[in-house]
């Protein structure tokens, strides 16, 4: 009997609080809303460009390396809290271990292995990720402002003159991107606001058209603040940052509209900032530069803030 008369233990049974404890655990594995065949990514969204995959991919490693060390953890954790209880040995406090060389060396050792090779296997990733080929098929200046989208169209579209490798309007994108934009390239654009909609899917945001199977370069660039350009099944983003323009490619393989949005707190509307991809054939990629002409929405809009000093040494001392 308990010391205050009653019947019943002050403590439930360790084995009913660890049965309490995997039950929970299994009905919030089982409640999402993932199928079987969405959990191998692990929430990440189905990959629509050749180099999703590789980003998957290393995601998938590095839950698989977080999940064994977590299971290790949370093992000795359970073992210790079970078989060290003091209601099993009667003592009070159990022997200590102290000055055990190997277990020290051993808790040293293997972080510094888990970091190594996590390391690795992301800098091999984002070297492949962040390659630039000389002349990319299609060229993108994703300009980001407070609270919305333009896309300018580095191409070459009959019924639009002019050059983007000497239009004043493009004069933050440095040197070294406009090595590849195509000659004569007058180009068309497409600008949004919040309250724009695709005519499709009624997604707020403007919408990016490109062609599937094409590799794409988006050179971004900013007007005010830190924006990040995120197109959500491309698995891939990067920021968007005034006077310091960031670049990257991928190759859609896949058709159809899918969302996009800023990544990056820039501001109290950053919520709003959102766009879509159309993802489409050539021949309906073409069609929409031209339909862009037949608006008038030839040239470019500017492409942002102009390069810091710093940006501009880096460049230079890159050549």
């Amino acid at each position: 009997m308990s010391p205050n008369g009653s019947d019943r233990s002050p403590r439930r049974p360790m084995r009913r609080k660890l049965l309490q404890a995997l039950t929970a655990g299994l009905v919030l594995a089982t409640a999402t809303g993932c199928t079987w065949e969405d959990f191998p990514r692990l929430g990440m969204p189905t990959p629509t460009t050749e180099e999703a995959p590789r980003i998957l991919s290393l995601w998938q490693g590095s839950w698989a390396a977080a999940l064994a060390v977590g299971v290790l953890v949370w093992g000795l954790i359970l073992w210790s809290a079970f078989f060290h209880r003091r209601s099993r040995t009667k003592v009070e406090v159990p022997p200590q271990t102290r000055y055990n060389m190997p277990i020290e060396a051993l808790y040293t050792v293997v972080p510094l292995v888990i970091v190594s090779v996590l390391f690795y296997f992301t800098a091999r990733d984002e070297s492949e990720l962040l390659k630039l080929d000389k002349k990319p098929a299609v060229t993108v200046n994703v300009v980001g402002f407070q609270w919305s989208w333009c896309f300018n169209y580095v191409e070459n579209v009959d019924g639009s003159t002019g050059d983007a490798k000497t239009a004043t309007e493009l004069d933050a994108i440095p040197d070294r991107y406009k090595e590849a934009f195509p000659d004569n390239a007058g180009g068309v654009y497409d600008c949004g606001t919040p309250g724009t909609r695709n005519e499709q899917t009624n997604n707020p945001g403007p919408t990016l058209w490109l062609p599937e199977g094409q590799r794409v370069r988006f050179v971004l660039t900013s007007r005010d603040v830190i924006h990040s350009f995120w197109v959500v099944p491309f698995l891939m983003k990067q920021d968007v940052i005034p006077g310091h323009t960031n670049a990257f490619e991928v190759t859609p393989n896949k058709e159809g509209t899918f969302l996009g949005k800023c990544a990056e707190l820039c501001g109290v509307d950053h919520s709003r900032m959102l766009f879509n991809v159309k993802v489409v054939s050539q021949e309906r990629y073409e069609q929409h530069l031209k339909d862009l002409v037949k608006k008038g929405q030839t040239g470019y809009v500017p492409a942002g803030i102009a390069q810091t000093d710093h940006e501009k040494n880096r460049e230079t001392n890159n050549l």
